[in-house]
């Protein structure tokens, strides 16, 4: 492919972002989490990828939206990689699973599920897809400190929205329902849409990834008749993201 002046998706050059990147879904995220940085200006926008730097800490930062399910979350990493990135956080929102797992709360991802097809072209489904361990310690330690339930583990990646809140309307229904019954029965904590990608495409490209999650809400429990209140603030997800790179970055001056 003929070398650009810009990354072709991020419209991004080399020197316009940092090594460390938070990687929100939602474009309209963007503006709010690079206001917890210093100094931030944004520095692209095109299609679903808007791109701020400033710093933490002293250090150079970015936030870069993916849009909306592995294959846009890939091509961002990739790019971004290209242009000097190596740390990623991806801070998005999910929908419970277990039980236990409440509207509000904080989901930090061990691993994903590789429900989905982008991973595949990255490695053999044989391959897990797993979480920097450092990253997912600092989003640990980061939503304890701000006094916020955080549930560890497992998370489901799908490429289709509807086949997880509608899967009875899909020609491949009995599938659907089955293999939702196994996540079920693993214990896994939520279902979204990028960590499995993003974690496999950060092994073949020797990067780190991390991800945590705001909990909107548990289909499961409300099936079980447990009680619940819709949430759809993020700011306290985004909050643990922020804090988690600088413990990252003050972890990584100490090597």
């Amino acid at each position: 492919m003929q070398e650009l002046e810009k990354q072709y998706h991020i419209a991004c050059s080399e020197g316009d972002v940092g090594r460390y990147v938070i990687l929100p879904g939602d474009p309209g995220r963007c503006a709010s989490i690079a206001a917890l940085f210093d100094d931030a200006k944004k520095v692209a926008q095109n299609r679903e990828y808007v791109t701020y730097t400033g710093t933490l800490l002293g250090e150079k930062v970015s936030v870069c939206s993916t849009g909306i399910g592995g294959p846009s979350a890939s091509i961002a990493m990739e790019e971004l990689h290209k242009i000097g990135a190596d740390t990623f956080i991806r801070v998005g929102t999910c929908g419970g699973i277990d039980l236990d797992v409440r509207s509000g709360d904080i989901v930090v991802a061990t691993g994903a599920i590789r429900y989905e097809h982008t991973s595949c072209e990255y490695a053999p489904i044989e391959f897990p897809a797993v979480s920097d361990f450092g990253i997912a310690n600092a989003l640990t330690l980061a939503a304890k400190a701000m006094g916020k339930t955080v549930h560890t583990g497992v998370v489901q990646c799908k490429d289709s929205f509807y086949g997880q809140h509608s899967p009875e309307k899909s020609p491949v229904y009995y599938e659907l329902q089955q293999k939702w019954e196994s996540w079920k029965r693993l214990g896994v904590k939520a279902s979204e849409m990028e960590s499995a990608a993003l974690f496999v495409v950060a092994a073949a490209l020797g990067v780190r990834c991390g991800s945590c999650f705001h909990v909107v809400w548990n289909q499961e429990r409300e099936k079980a008749g447990l009680d619940q209140n819709m949430s759809e603030d993020t700011s306290a997800a985004v909050r643990v993201g922020v804090e988690a790179l600088k413990y990252i970055i003050e972890e990584d001056r100490k090597k």
